[in-house]
């Protein structure tokens, strides 16, 4: 039986496979991208206050027409677009959104909640981590700090050297 932190990273790598990242990287070609192969848009939205204030960062509300994907406004651009990547991790990883249905003004209408299991918390964040380093400027002084970073997360996220 494979490592479970093993599974994880392949399972990423396989997932970043599919995707065709641009160079530069632009979220909203990935969010055209993933919108594409699901046939349905991705709408990007600041979350309301009360959701920010309740310590919320992040969100992904799925309809029947749209994936909606809301993402903390007051924090730096980096943080936001890591946001947004993390929820997009969710999204490629198939995990279940918050169950929402177009209210007449298009917004969604939160119905329920499903609570995201540890595993699919650790797989949208090692995915949103790896749409990073892998869209970061190539060339031979980006590669060794990229790798360096990736040791990192993966120490952070229990993985050992060699587990690879």
């Amino acid at each position: 039986m494979p490592h479970p932190q093993l599974s994880l990273r392949k399972r990423c790598e396989n997932i970043l496979g599919h995707l065709d990242l641009t160079r530069p990287f632009s979220l909203d070609v990935l969010c055209n991208r993933i919108a594409e192969q699901r046939g349905r848009p991705i709408r990007l939205h600041p979350l309301p206050k009360e959701a920010a204030e309740s310590g919320v960062c992040g969100l992904w509300v799925g309809t029947d027409t749209v994936d909606y994907v809301f993402y903390e406004a007051q924090t730096t651009p980096l943080h936001r677009e890591h946001i947004v990547l993390h929820e997009l991790g969710h999204i490629l990883f198939g995990h279940h959104s918050l169950e929402g249905e177009e209210a007449d003004g298009g917004a969604p209408t939160v119905l329920g909640r499903t609570n995201y299991t540890t595993r699919q918390e650790q797989e949208a964040e090692m995915l949103a981590s790896m749409i990073r380093i892998r869209t970061a400027n190539s060339g031979p002084h980006t590669a060794a700090p990229a790798r360096g970073t990736l040791a990192r997360l993966e120490s952070a996220m229990g993985y050992e050297r060699g587990e690879r």
